[in-house]
């Protein structure tokens, strides 16, 4: 099937974490002209659209996911007229801008919340997700079913004002928007996305956009975890009996009446369940996020729940992203690292050879089908958090929330400090703070980040790992991506747009795969990765002219992978 190629399909783009990116005033927050002071750099990078996470005024409970007012941008960050120049002169570089759509919830600050929990017969009562209490056999009260949410506890808050629980699938402080609400609806389009749209924006990164839709019979969630009282809720609350529709409205309503680029977070999908919110004659997204390959070796939806991952393992998951769109009319996206997960050079390469395997990463991203997604510091090959820093150190509200509750349930055992420990490597492996800590610019005091003191602390290597030091290396991993953004625009055919197969499959040392262009049937590209600590043999597993392309070591030895090592070839 041919696919059409809009603009949004060959980009390459940035996520920028406002707080953690750069600091223009010394007050130790990033802030919009602090992204502006950069929008060259970025050109240089060959970012094609910067995606913005949250910007909106926040009390931050949750890094900006808690909105309190779609159209302020939140002081520290800004003002709007900042914002208006952020557009104007991303545009003069022939940049795109889209934004974070936080719509399943607001913050409770949010003055449609205020209204709503003010009394059970206010307009707005209906814009939220309130229910009566639960009381069993001895007069105690309880939330109306046994949904978790995914910050831990239940996803039911008690609120004394009017003796009801409201839903909040995530923070206390986030309330899930009552999507069943027709006005509600219509709100949200005007103030949450044309407001934007109409100053120029070009589309959104949609926030958990398969929660929208909730089973209208609030019935109790499976029984997964026994020992907990709380359990997730997702046959629950994912892709519910409406989210089709909302979607389609969404996509009627608004965003089709801009050139804008809409892309989901919907994580687990079924290929039948993804197809129907990208297909492009299903009218509902450009494309989704999955969660495969991302999630390799955690339990089921437990962020900490984590085992290990084989090689055949990450193979299958990226077979699972990458082929699902194959024979119709959908799209896909690439992405290893973004605001929820670590850092990729950390969770999938090896340390002991970080710039090569942050190469490495590079060299399989840039070469999958799909549009590219890269997020900031992930250029210059940043890590994890070290491993020597306590739990004092993170700032996420779901790890806080996690290691509270692990207190609370082992705190008093004897071997606790047995158990904390490897829950502190878990944490230190997949938590969403590894991602937050602020970009490394150069090797000055913060890493050139902020000249005053930073909200959280910048991570111990920013000396030697930083931009400064890199943008002028022809060896540095900056510069391996730039030419690895410029390789995969040359050769779009068969790099963004080609259908992939995976070579070799069982080989748990090396990753070996073809990309084909089906305009041109005898041209493949040829892509070989050792993810590995060992020199493996290299053997061209098919036949064909071999021209090497682009490699992640300067010496190649045609028989043999080092650790870490990864090429391309043209294979005629």
């Amino acid at each position: 099937m041919t696919i059409a190629r809009e603009w949004w399909k060959n980009a390459t783009v940035y996520q920028i974490w406002p707080a953690s990116y750069k600091d223009s005033n010394g007050d130790g927050v990033g802030d919009i002209p602090g992204i502006i002071s950069t929008l060259d750099y970025l050109k240089d990078l060959g970012v094609d659209v910067i995606w913005c996470s949250p910007m909106y005024d926040s009390p931050q409970d949750d890094m900006g996911y808690d909105i309190s007012d779609y159209e302020k941008v939140y002081p520290e960050y800004g003002t709007n007229e900042d914002m208006q120049t952020l557009i104007d002169e991303t545009h003069k570089r022939g940049m795109k801008l889209i934004l974070d759509l936080v719509i399943n919830h607001t913050s409770s600050e949010h003055v449609w919340f205020k209204e709503s929990r003010s009394s059970k017969t206010n307009s707005k009562r209906d814009w939220y997700i309130w229910k009566p209490p639960k009381f069993d056999a001895d007069g105690n009260r309880h939330p109306p079913n046994n949904w978790g949410s995914f910050f831990s506890g239940s996803a039911w808050e008690y609120d004394e004002l009017t003796g009801e629980y409201y839903l909040r699938l995530f923070a206390r402080t986030q309330p899930d928007l009552n999507w069943e609400n027709e006005v509600t609806r219509k709100a949200i389009y005007d103030s949450a996305m044309k407001f934007w749209l109409d100053r120029g924006i070009d589309g959104f990164r949609i926030d958990t956009a398969g929660l929208y839709s909730k089973d209208q019979k609030f019935p109790d969630a499976s029984i997964v975890c026994p020992d907990e009282e709380f359990q997730m809720s997702f046959q629950n609350t994912n892709n519910g009996p409406r989210i089709h529709e909302f979607h389609k409205e969404m996509y009627s309503n608004v965003t089709s009446n801009y050139d804008a680029m809409t892309v989901g977070e919907v994580g687990f999908c079924s290929r039948e369940d993804s197809l129907k919110y990208v297909s492009a004659k299903e009218q509902e997204m450009n494309m989704i996020f999955l969660f495969d390959t991302i999630t390799v070796g955690r339990e089921g939806g437990d962020t900490f729940g984590y085992k290990d991952w084989t090689l055949t393992d990450f193979k299958r998951a990226i077979q699972k992203d990458t082929t699902f769109i194959e024979g119709t009319d959908a799209w896909s996206t690439v992405f290893i690292e973004n605001h929820d997960q670590p850092r990729s050079v950390t969770r999938f390469g090896g340390i002991k050879y970080a710039s090569q395997s942050a190469k490495l990463i590079t060299l399989l991203e840039s070469t999958l089908t799909g549009t590219l997604f890269i997020y900031q510091g992930q250029e210059i090959g940043m890590e994890n958090l070290p491993r020597s820093w306590s739990i004092d150190e993170y700032k996420d509200i779901n790890t806080i929330n996690y290691y509270k509750k692990f207190k609370e349930k082992y705190g008093n055992d004897s071997d606790f400090k047995e158990k904390e420990e490897k829950l502190m490597d878990i944490i230190n492996l997949v938590a969403r703070d590894n991602s937050r800590s602020p970009v490394q610019w150069n090797s000055s005091t913060n890493g050139g980040f902020t000249s005053g003191t930073p909200w959280t602390r910048v991570n111990d290597n920013y000396r030697t790992i930083n931009v400064a030091s890199q943008i002028d290396d022809p060896n540095s991993v900056l510069s391996f991506w730039k030419k690895s953004i410029q390789i995969r625009k040359q050769y779009q055919d068969l790099l963004i747009f080609g259908t992939f197969k995976i070579l070799d499959f069982e080989n748990e040392n090396v990753f070996t795969y073809i990309k084909e262009d089906e305009k041109n049937g005898l041209r493949k590209a040829y892509v070989v990765l050792n993810f590995s600590n060992n020199s493996v043999k290299f053997e061209k597993l098919i036949g064909g002219e071999f021209e090497l392309l682009h490699c992640n070591v300067g010496d190649v030895d045609e028989s043999i992978l080092s650790p870490y090592e990864g090429r391309l070839y043209i294979v005629d």
